[in-house]
């Protein structure tokens, strides 16, 4: 979620369309990079490998933006920032777009939102968790059986 921290710049008078606005640069692959090599530091305190922490965030801010490009609205992702400031959209709007304000996210709206991200992002990633648990357990058997 850190990359939509750009909010707060609107209330600094950073337009939107800024390469500091909102899905600017913090929606980025470089940002993903800064926020993977600035958090590995904190690997000891989570009780993990630095190559772990580092890809564990790398992976969960980059696709940030990535699942930004496939929302119905805003202007783009700078995905590329800083190499170019350009907004990208996949060709597949398919997530309805989060409003910028909580009230309006806990309105009769919010339940379209709900119900899109539930379709598109949380009904997937428990399908591929479920499935990549299935295996796992099936190899780890299998390893069992063969010792």
């Amino acid at each position: 979620m850190a990359p939509d921290l750009d909010v707060v710049a609107f209330r600094f008078g950073v337009a939107y369309a800024h390469d500091l606005g909102h899905r600017g640069m913090t929606h980025s692959i470089f940002f993903a990079l800064l926020m993977a090599m600035a958090l590995v530091p904190l690997s000891r305190f989570l009780h993990s490998t630095s190559r772990t922490v580092f890809f564990f965030i790398l992976t969960c801010t980059a696709s940030h933006g990535l699942l930004d490009m496939f929302t119905n609205g805003g202007l783009g992702v700078a995905y590329f920032w800083p190499f170019s400031s350009e907004r990208y959209f996949s060709p597949w709007q398919v997530i309805q777009v989060s409003p910028l304000s909580l009230s309006r996210v806990f309105s009769p709206s919010g339940l379209l939102l709900f119900e899109s991200e539930v379709t598109w992002l949380w009904l997937p990633a428990a399908i591929l968790a479920l499935t990549a648990y299935a295996v796992r357990r099936r190899v780890q058997a299998s390893h069992a059986a063969d010792a």
